[in-house]
């Protein structure tokens, strides 16, 4: 007997579908400050909420901050019919 995966479906979407913001970790030494990519978050069909997936999780206390994804240039990368 093999047993299905009922999340199977919303993990394919999530990863194929590009995320609503960027989670990123800043930490600050002295002056500077320091911003590490540590997951992304997508916004839920019913436009409630969001789904954060964190790669990694900060133990030296900083910050996270959610913003839009951006390409190279800088520029805000807009999903398709938005």
């Amino acid at each position: 007997m093999t047993t299905r995966n009922k999340n199977t479906r919303r993990t394919e979407a999530r990863e194929t579908t590009p995320p609503s913001l960027i989670a990123y970790h800043v930490s600050e030494r002295g002056e500077k400050k320091f911003w590490t990519r540590i997951g992304a978050a997508w916004d839920h069909e019913d436009a409630r909420g969001l789904t954060l997936q964190l790669e990694l999780l900060p133990a030296g206390g900083g910050r996270i901050v959610l913003r839009e994804p951006r390409d190279e240039e800088g520029e805000v990368i807009e999903e398709e019919g938005a």
